[in-house]
């Protein structure tokens, strides 16, 4: 009997099914304020190859509303899937509120047809002088989802920077092996001491380096230059803030669309 539950285990992690004996509960702050301090401690599963759970398919603990304390009505869970519904409610961007410095950022998602989202990291909660939230997209780096056959954004942009994984309006994901509208992708984003990829179904599509000439000169040719846009251009500059880290978002670009599995390995 022994031997053949260590059977079913080692097959089980084989195939990639994380049985519940090698995963543990572990602590991590979150804010619950908008430009608040990470004043609350949730529960979140870690696996052994230490990737913590930020949306179990249940809850959005640990979530919110980009600017505010709640999580916007037109955000749910369905059928195990973080989703955003076009329609009425209150809608608005939504981040996981734990900031993430040095991190691998897995999760899948699919889209409505003619659908438009996006992933945000390192972003910030910023306020202009009259107070008001500043978009989230001006201070964190874009990682497209995106219908790339039914939405115009698709032939926008340069040589097809605003197809899904890419780096918004800077650099394209090659090749562009999405899947359309309706069935689910998977992406992978790593952020390590600056160095950055986005993987789309497996495969590596971009490279890029943060806080470095070539990411000045990239954010000079594109919608957030610093003549354009001099206010998105100086935080996304110097995204992350001083300490380099942020928080990890998706966005109400008012369309449906769905997320799931997502998980965060935090890197030295």
């Amino acid at each position: 009997m022994k031997k053949l539950i260590y059977t079913l285990t080692l097959l089980a992690c084989t195939a990639g099914i994380m049985p519940a004996s090698a995963q543990k509960k572990v602590a991590l702050k979150v804010s619950t304020e908008t430009l608040g301090a990470e004043n609350k401690t949730i529960s979140v599963k870690k696996d052994n190859k230490g990737y913590i759970t930020i949306f179990d398919g249940k809850s959005l603990n640990g979530w919110r509303g980009y600017g505010k304390n709640h999580v916007p009505a037109r955000w749910t869970v369905e059928d195990g899937a973080l989703k955003f519904s076009k329609g009425e409610g209150e809608g608005g961007d939504i981040i996981f509120a734990h900031k993430f410095k040095n991190f691998i950022l897995e999760m899948e998602w699919k889209v409505s047809k003619g659908a438009n989202s996006g992933i945000f990291y390192l972003a910030q909660e910023v306020k202009n002088a009259q107070g008001n939230m500043e978009p989230i997209y001006i201070s964190a780096p874009e990682c497209q989802v995106l219908d790339n056959e039914n939405h115009p954004d698709a032939k926008l942009g340069v040589d097809g920077n605003r197809k899904s994984t890419s780096l918004y309006d800077m650099i394209p994901a090659k090749p562009q092996n999405a899947k359309p509208f309706g069935e689910w992708n998977s992406v992978k984003i790593v952020c390590q001491n600056g160095h950055v990829e986005h993987w789309q179904n497996g495969v590596k599509v971009l490279q890029y380096e943060l806080w470095t000439p070539e990411w000045t000169n990239m954010l000079q040719n594109s919608k957030f230059s610093e003549k354009k846009w001099p206010v998105a251009f100086d935080l996304l500059n110097n995204c992350g803030g001083e300490r380099h880290e942020g928080y990890i978002g998706m966005q109400d670009h008012g369309d449906t669309v769905w997320f799931k599995n997502i998980r965060v390995k935090e890197l030295k």
